[in-house]
């Protein structure tokens, strides 16, 4: 079954999770030294279904395609896919995708005396504040990033 794309904006491309599917890939019993090389095995016995491993709330969990530089300083960048999961509580610090005023954006919410904010994590873009004139729903919370190939 093919993703399903339910939404398309210059910021995000949102797609429905499809998790009907199994996949078994081959999992390293071991750590990768960043350092120093380590000795790899030769048999490896064990599985991993990204699927089990990387949605926790299948019915609440969407795919989203970052496009842009916003959140660059988290390590978010343009082709970035991410998992967003839409039963998780919006919190201080979580990294979220925002409907604003009609749009998708991708920002690390900051929630403190002086009000909520949606803040970049690029000093070329700036913080959100949001104003009750806003229109704000937290659409879901980033839950991992799958990074695009170098």
């Amino acid at each position: 079954m093919a993703l399903l794309k339910l939404h398309s904006s210059p910021t995000l491309e949102i797609y429905s999770a499809n998790t009907a599917t199994e996949l078994e890939l081959p999992l390293l019993p071991f750590t990768f030294s960043a350092g120093f090389p380590s000795p790899a095995l030769d048999f490896v016995d064990l599985n991993i279904d990204l699927n089990k491993h990387l949605i926790e709330h299948p019915a609440a969990t969407f795919y989203g395609r970052v496009q842009g530089e916003s959140m660059r300083g988290a390590g978010i960048n343009n082709g970035d896919l991410l998992i967003i999961d839409k039963s998780i509580e919006p919190a201080d610090g979580k990294i979220a995708v925002c409907y604003i005023d009609g749009e998708f954006t991708l920002k690390r919410i900051k929630i403190d005396k002086s009000g909520i904010w949606l803040m970049p994590e690029n000093d070329s873009y700036k913080p959100i504040k949001v104003e009750e004139h806003h229109n704000l729903e937290v659409w879901g919370v980033v839950t991992f990033i799958i990074k695009k190939p170098l």
